[in-house]
C-alpha cells in the first residue's frame, strides 16, 4: 500500500497519486515576518517539514516551496512603530526564522519566495481575474467578485447562503458585494506602494500565494498546506484566484495541520496566537529545552489533532528522548569505533534481513505511509531502543549495530537523533545542571575521584559524590563500562 493523506477537500483520506510520477510539488504557508515564531509556527514548519522528508524517503523527487509574508499591515505597523524600513524589519526576523528552524532541525525549503519580489506575477494574475470578469478595479483598490466564481467555499465547506450572513463592508471599503475581498489595495500615505494598472498600490495577502505557487509549481500541482486557521479565508480564496485565472484546479490535496491550545484561566483551551497573547516564542522555549525536545513534543501528536502545550508535556518529550540516546550510548559503550554514525540516509526496507530488523522498519513506514502518523513512528523508534538494549545485554557486537543503525535511521526521517549521544546528554539539560556552574570537565573528574573511591572502599565518599552531583541536578548511571552522565532535567 502506498501514501494516504487526508484531503480537507474531500475530508477524507486518500491514496495520494503525484501528477508526474516520481515527483511532487508542495507550496505550505509560511509566515508574516514581523515578529518571532512562536510554538503554534513551529508546529506547521516540524508537520511539514516530517511530510517533506518521508515523501523523499519513498523515493520521490520534492519541491518545497514555503514564502515569506513581507509586507502587510502589522508589517507596516510594526515597522513604524520601531522607527525602520520595512526591509530592516523583515529581514531580520527572515533570519530570526531561519535560526529558529535550524534549531528544531527544520530543512529549508528548496524554494522560499518573498511576497516583495513577485509583484509581476501578482499584478499579471489580477489582470487576468479582471479581464475574465472575476475581479474589478473600484476607487484604486481591486476586488475579486466571489459571486462570480460559483464553486467558493467547496474547501471550507461555508455555502454563500451562510457567507453572506456575516458578510460585512468595512469603513472605506468599496467593493460591490461584502462578500468580495481585496487583490489590490490603493495607495495610502506612509505606506509603500508599487505601481500597477489599477493606480499606486499593494497586493492583498491572498494573491501572494497563488501568484508564487503558480510560478515555482505550475497552475495545477499536489499538495498545498498550512494551518486549520488558514482553510478560510486565505485557501478559500487562494482556490478561486488561482481556479479563476487559469481555470485549472490548482491543488490536489489540501492538508492543514491543528491548533496548538493553552488552557487559560477558566481551564478552558484556547488557540496559541500572537492575537490573544498567550503565546511562546520558539526561542524562549529554547531557552529551557532543547529544539529537538521541542520537535519530539510536536510529533507526539498527530498533525492533524489538537496539540496541547504544558511544560509537562515538554518534560516528557525530553525524557523519551533521553531513553533513545541511552540505547545509542550504550550500544557507543559496547561498540566504541564501530559504532555507526547517523547517516542522513533512508533507510533501505529492501537491505534488511527478514525478522525483527525488517518488522520494526516496516511498522514505521506504514504508520508515516497512513497519514504521516509519528505518534505510531515514534512508537517504532521506542520498540527498536528496547531491541537495541537487549542486543548490548546480550554482548552481541554485530547485532547491536544492526539495531543502532536502523534506530539513527528511523530517527534521521523524523529529524531526530543526529547528536552524539555524550554530547546530547551534556548538554540537553542544561537548564538543570549548568546553572551551578559545574562544566563537564568537573563533573568527569568527581566521577574519576569517586571511582578511584569505591576502588579504595571508601564507600562514603563515592555516596558523598553521587549526591553532590545530585544536587546539583546530575544523574549517575553504574554500567559494566563505567559510570555515565546526564543531566536530570
Amino acid at each position: 500500500m502506498g501514501i494516504r493523506l487526508f484531503n480537507t477537500l474531500s475530508r477524507k483520506k486518500e491514496d495520494f497519486v503525484p501528477r508526474e510520477p516520481g515527483r511532487v510539488g508542495i507550496y505550505v504557508c509560511g509566515v508574516t515576518v514581523y515578529d518571532y515564531c512562536h510554538i503554534g509556527h513551529a508546529r506547521v514548519m516540524v508537520a511539514f517539514d516530517v511530510v517533506v522528508r518521508h515523501l523523499r524517503a519513498r523515493g520521490l523527487d520534492v519541491t518545497y516551496v514555503r514564502n515569506f509574508t513581507d509586507i502587510d499591515d502589522k508589517i507596516i505597523r510594526r515597522a513604524n512603530e520601531n522607527g525602520e524600513t520595512i526591509q530592516q524589519l523583515t529581514s531580520r526576523f527572515i533570519d530570526a526564522f531561519h535560526e529558529d528552524m535550524q534549531a528544531l532541525a527544520v530543512l529549508k525549503a528548496d524554494i522560499e519566495p518573498k511576497a516583495t519580489e513577485h509583484l509581476d506575477e501578482m499584478r499579471h494574475m489580477i489582470g487576468e481575474l479582471v479581464a475574465k470578469d472575476l475581479a474589478y478595479p473600484s476607487d484604486g483598490d481591486v476586488y475579486y467578485a466571489v459571486r462570480n466564481f460559483p464553486q467558493y467555499g467547496r474547501l471550507s465547506g461555508k455555502p454563500l447562503t451562510d457567507l453572506e450572513a456575516g458578510a460585512r463592508v468595512a469603513v472605506g471599503e468599496s467593493k460591490r458585494d461584502p462578500m468580495d475581498f481585496v487583490l489590490w489595495k490603493g495607495a495610502k500615505p506612509d505606506e509603500p506602494q508599487w505601481e500597477s494598472p489599477w493606480g499606486a498600490g499593494r497586493p492583498g495577502w491572498h494573491i501572494e500565494c497563488s501568484a508564487m505557487g503558480t510560478k515555482y509549481l505550475g497552475q495545477s500541482f499536489d499538495i498545498h498546506g498550512g494551518g486549520l486557521d488558514l482553510i478560510f479565508p486565505h485557501h478559500e480564496n487562494e482556490i478561486a484566484q488561482s481556479h479563476g485565472a487559469s481555470g485549472c484546479v490548482p491543488v490536489n490535496y489540501w492538508m492543514h495541520n491543528g491548533f496548538v491550545n493553552v488552557i487559560n484561566d477558566q481551564g478552558e483551551a484556547e488557540k496559541m496566537a500572537k492575537s490573544l497573547g498567550n503565546f511562546k516564542t520558539i526561542r524562549d522555549l529554547l531557552e529551557v529545552y532543547s529544539g529537538e525536545t521541542l520537535r519530539v513534543f510536536i510529533l507526539n501528536s498527530h498533525y492533524r489533532t489538537p496539540l496541547d502545550f504544558s511544560f509537562e508535556l515538554l518534560d516528557a518529550a525530553k525524557a523519551g528522548l533521553d531513553r533513545l540516546y541511552t540505547a545509542l550510548r550504550n550500544a557507543a559503550a559496547l561498540l566504541g569505533e564501530k559504532m555507526p554514525r547517523p547517516s542522513g540516509v533512508a533507510v533501505d526496507l529492501e537491505s534488511l534481513p527478514e525478522g525483527a530488523l525488517l518488522d520494526t522498519a516496516e511498522r514505521f513506514f506504514a504508520a508515516m505511509d497512513d497519514d504521516f502518523n509519528t505518534p505510531q513512528a515514534l512508537a517504532a523508534l521506542f520498540d527498536a531502543a528496547k531491541s537495541l538494549n537487549r542486543a548490548v545485554d546480550d554482548n552481541n557486537p554485530v547485532t547491536t549495530a544492526a539495531w543502532a543503525r536502523l534506530l539513527q535511521g528511523l530517527g534521521g526521517q523524523l529529524g531526530l537523533l543526529a547528536m552524539e549521544p555524550e554530547a546530547w546528554f551534556h548538554s540537553a539539560g542544561k537548564s538543570a545542571g549548568g546553572e551551578d556552574g559545574l562544566t563537564p570537565e568537573a563533573i568527569e573528574a568527581l566521577i574519576a575521584e569517586r571511582a578511584q573511591a569505591r576502588k579504595d572502599r571508601n564507600f562514603a565518599r563515592a555516596d558523598a559524590i553521587r549526591d553532590e552531583l545530585a544536587a546539583k541536578g546530575v544523574k549517575l548511571e553504574d554500567t559494566p563500562q563505567g559510570a555515565i552522565w546526564s543531566y536530570a532535567g
